[in-house]
Formats: C-alpha cells, structure tokens, sequence
C-alpha cells in the first residue's frame, strides 16, 4: 500500500523539552485518517513536521516520497488547515481566493468559488464577521482549491458547535471522495473519527499504539468478562490492551483475529471510543482517564 506519510525515529525538541520522540508511523494513501491521542501526545508537532512548518530534531519524515516543505512542487502536493482554521478577519471573502489563486500555482478557482457559492457565502463579507463555522468552512475551501493530494487537519473544528462541526465534517467527506484526495484529521473528538475517518492511528507519548481500518479494528477487538483470572494466562493469539479486576470479576479488551471458545468468558464488541480509551489507558496506573473528549 503506497505510503503517503512515513516517520522513523521522529523526534522535535523545544529547547530542553521534546514535543516529540522515537515516533515511526506509516500512513496509508488514499484514507481519511484520524489521528488521535491524549493532549501532549505529539499530533499537532508532528503535523506541523509533516507541514514542512518545521524541520526535525532528529529521524526522519517523507511526505508523498518527498522531504517536507522541500521547494515549490513538495509544498504543493500538500494542503494545510492549522488547529484555529485561520483566517484574515479584515479580508473579505474574495479576497482569500484571490490570495490563495496568487500563492498556489495549482489553484482551482472554479472548484473554490463553487464552494463559496453552495455555502451560501457572501464573498463580499470580511472574514472577521464570519461565524466560527463559515471561518472553517472558508479556510477548508482554501485547502481543498489548493487542490493537493494530501490535505492534512490539525484538529479544525474543536471550537465549533454540534451542527457546524457535522457541516465541516461532511464537506470534508464529500471532498475527498469528489478529489479523491487522501486526508489526516488530527482530533481528541472520538465522534469526529466515528463521523469521517476509514483509518485510525492513536498516538501516546509519541508512539503509534494502533493503527488500521477502523472497521477492522472493531471486528478484531473485543470485551471479556469472567471470573478473575491472571490474563497471562490467556491463549498466545489473545493479545490483552487493558485489564481491569475487581475482587470477583475480571475485564479485558483483547485483540485476536481467532474465535474465543472459553466458556467462563462473556464476549461483547466494542466500540471506537472503548478502543481509543484501551490503548491511551496504558500509559496511566492512577485509573484517571487521558484527556480525550467524546462529543455528539
């Protein structure tokens, strides 16, 4: 499968502090993937790297087989909507497509102006009058008018109500299949996953945890439930992400692609937000949870 992000050893220091260490990861073409993780795992860094916003402290990064922000054609290649969706509050809205047709020679100005036109956007209207929704939805336009072959998100709708944050999500969608575009949305929203993303990556401490189709990972993911039990003593084919006991009672999220024949064990699927919280939960023995939100 062609590789449209790959990372080796990846690391980014702030002076005495890494924002990022020892990450390798492999993100596939042709997904939309959502990259997850508690705050200070590493995605906004290493989206920013991939960006070409920033050079590394160490490893090494490939962006559609090229270096990141390596001259013009690289820049190219790759569309950029940074975590507050930025926009100039005192450009109106045509302005931002006149500066995106100036500093992207790939620009499609028809494909932006249709947009604008279906959002039901005045492009007259300074982007500072703008409610937090169309300011995302107009840095989206500007992204997608770029007309890249990855188009990377650094969590663009956190701030954004219910029904906005399901508008952008769904122009997202339609984008990448109309443009057949490759997309990563960086996220601490396990409904923004459910809602957008075919392909899961959850980074901790700067580490890749999982990764996969998300339909494959549920069907390989699973709850059990028995008598207390050792979970080392569990079949070699029955990887154990999480355990938790009471004095009685013994509960596991496995990983196996083989069937589970014990009887003393109560079997039950899971869902995206139990998988997420299994794999950020080992990195905790204080039974708090990370800091990931679960919205609708």
């Amino acid at each position: 499968m062609t590789a449209v992000l790959q990372a080796q050893g990846l690391g980014k220091r702030y002076g005495r502090r890494w924002a990022l260490t020892d990450c390798t990861l492999d993100i596939p073409a042709g997904h939309v993937v959502g990259l997850v993780g508690p705050n200070g795992a590493g995605k906004t860094t290493l989206l920013n790297l991939a960006g070409g916003q920033m050079a590394p402290t160490s490893g090494s990064i490939t962006v559609l087989g090229g270096r990141p922000g390596a001259g013009p054609a690289q820049l190219a290649k790759v569309g950029f909507v940074a975590q507050d969706t930025p926009t100039y509050a005192g450009l109106s809205v045509a302005d931002h497509l006149r500066l995106g047709a100036r500093l992207n020679p790939g620009w499609d100005d028809a494909l932006a102006r249709d947009r604008i036109e279906r959002l039901g956007l005045d492009p007259a209207q300074r982007a500072g009058k703008l409610s937090g929704g169309q300011r995302a939805q107009l840095a989206l336009t500007l992204g997608i008018a770029k007309r890249p072959e990855l188009l990377i998100l650094d969590e663009p709708v956190a701030a954004l109500d219910p029904l906005a944050r399901r508008e952008f999500l769904q122009g997202l969608m339609e984008a990448a299949v109309e443009h057949e575009l490759s997309v990563v949305l960086s996220s601490h929203l396990v409904s923004d996953v459910e809602r957008a993303c075919d392909h899961l990556i959850v980074l901790v401490d700067s580490r890749v945890q999982v990764a996969g189709e998300v339909e494959e990972l549920l069907a390989t993911h699973h709850r059990l439930t028995g008598p207390r039990r050792d979970p080392a003593t569990l079949p070699a084919n029955q990887h154990v992400v999480s355990a938790s006991h009471t004095e009685r009672q013994t509960t596991l999220i496995i990983r196996t692609d083989a069937p589970i024949h014990d009887p003393a064990w109560t079997v039950s699927q899971i869902n995206l937000e139990d998988l997420v919280l299994a794999y950020m939960d080992k990195r905790t023995d204080t039974g708090r949870r990370p800091a990931l939100e679960v919205q609708r």
